[in-house]
C-alpha cells in the first residue's frame, strides 16, 4: 500500500513541478479514464458503509494501481518532446486520480491524507464531489514542492523492532516481571562439572575498608574455607553465624581485598532490593551434600 501510494503520487507531482513549474497542466475534463475516479468513489462508499472495509481498502488500491498503470502506459516524460498536448493531458488525468486518492484515503490513512492533500495545495473536500465531479483539481492550479511521503525504514531499525517485539513475547511469558531472562543455554555436562553443597556458616566479619564484604569461614562438609560475600549491606555478620546455606564448592579461588575466596554462596534479590539465601527446606540436612 505504502508503494503503491507514494510512486504514484510523487511521480505525478514531481513531473508538474519539472515540465510545468507546479502548475496543473491543461487536460480533456470528458476524459474516460476520469470516469474510474467516480467508479471507485462509488465503490469505497459502499463498502464502508456496509462495514466492508477489507473489500473498501481493495477498491481503493485499485485505483493507484489504475494511476501507476495509466501513467506508466502514457509515459509523460517522453511525449513531452514530441507530444506536449498528450504529455500535458496525462498529467492532468494523474493529478485528479492523485487528489481522489488523497481524499479517499482518509478512513485507512488519516495524516497520509492530510500531507498529500497539502501537496496538492487543495482542501479536503465533500466525498460525494469525489463521487460525481470528473475535475478535482484545476488547470492553473499550483501545487507545493513534493515531499517524501512515507520514509524508508532501515533494516537495523526493523531488525530492533522485531527484538523488542520478541522481548516482548518473552516477557509476557514470565510468571514474575521482576525476572532477569535466562542465560545462554548449558549442556547436561556442563551442569555435571558444578558442585554445589550444603554449608554453615560458622564464623562472620566485615573486611576492612569494604562496606559490602562480608569474611565468612564456611563449614561444607568437605572442609572448612573461607568465601567472601557482597553481603554486608543485607545482613550483619551476627545475622548470618550459624546459617545454613548452598554452596558452589568447586569454583575457582580467587582473591578479593587480599582475601582469598574460595567460593561462591547462593542468593537471591528480593523486591525490596534485600539479599536472600536460597536454604535448604529442612535444617536437618547436613552440610556437604550435593545438590542437584
Amino acid at each position: 500500500m505504502v508503494g503503491i501510494f507514494g510512486n504514484f503520487i510523487n511521480r505525478v507531482a514531481v513531473l508538474i513541478h519539472k515540465y510545468y513549474d507546479g502548475i496543473v497542466p491543461q487536460g480533456d475534463v470528458n476524459a474516460p479514464e476520469l470516469a474510474e475516479i467516480n467508479k471507485a468513489a462509488k465503490e469505497i462508499s459502499g463498502f464502508l458503509e456496509n462495514y466492508e472495509f477489507r473489500n473498501s481498502l481493495t477498491a481503493l488500491m485499485n485505483l493507484a494501481r489504475f494511476g501507476n498503470q495509466y501513467l506508466q502506459t502514457e509515459e509523460p516524460w517522453k511525449t513531452i518532446k514530441d507530444n506536449p498536448e498528450k504529455a500535458a493531458h496525462s498529467l492532468f488525468v494523474g493529478a485528479q486520480i492523485s487528489v481522489a486518492l488523497a481524499q479517499l484515503c482518509e478512513p485507512f490513512l488519516p495524516f497520509s491524507s492530510e500531507k498529500l492533500l497539502n501537496m496538492f495545495n487543495v482542501q479536503k473536500s465533500d466525498w460525494n464531489d469525489v463521487e460525481t465531479k470528473s475535475v478535482l483539481i484545476e488547470t492553473g492550479h499550483k501545487i507545493n514542492e513534493a515531499s517524501l511521503l512515507f520514509s524508508k525504514i532501515e533494516d537495523d531499525v526493523i531488525e530492533a523492532q522485531i527484538q523488542k517485539l520478541e522481548d516482548t513475547k518473552q516477557n509476557n511469558k514470565k510468571t514474575n516481571p521482576n525476572a532477569n531472562p535466562m542465560k545462554d543455554e548449558i549442556t547436561f555436562d556442563d551442569f555435571t562439572k558444578i558442585d554445589l553443597r550444603t554449608a554453615t556458616i560458622t564464623e562472620a566479619e566485615k573486611v576492612e575498608k569494604a562496606d559490602k564484604l562480608l569474611k565468612l569461614t564456611v563449614d561444607t562438609g568437605v572442609d572448612v574455607r573461607t568465601v567472601v560475600s557482597g553481603i554486608a549491606e543485607s545482613f550483619t555478620p551476627e545475622e548470618v553465624i550459624g546459617k545454613q546455606v548452598m554452596i558452589l564448592l568447586n569454583l575457582a579461588p580467587r582473591k578479593i581485598r587480599g582475601i582469598e575466596s574460595q567460593g561462591m554462596l547462593l542468593l537471591t534479590t528480593k523486591p525490596d532490593g534485600k539479599l536472600s539465601f536460597v536454604t535448604p527446606d529442612d535444617s536437618n540436612v547436613e552440610n556437604g551434600i550435593e545438590i542437584g
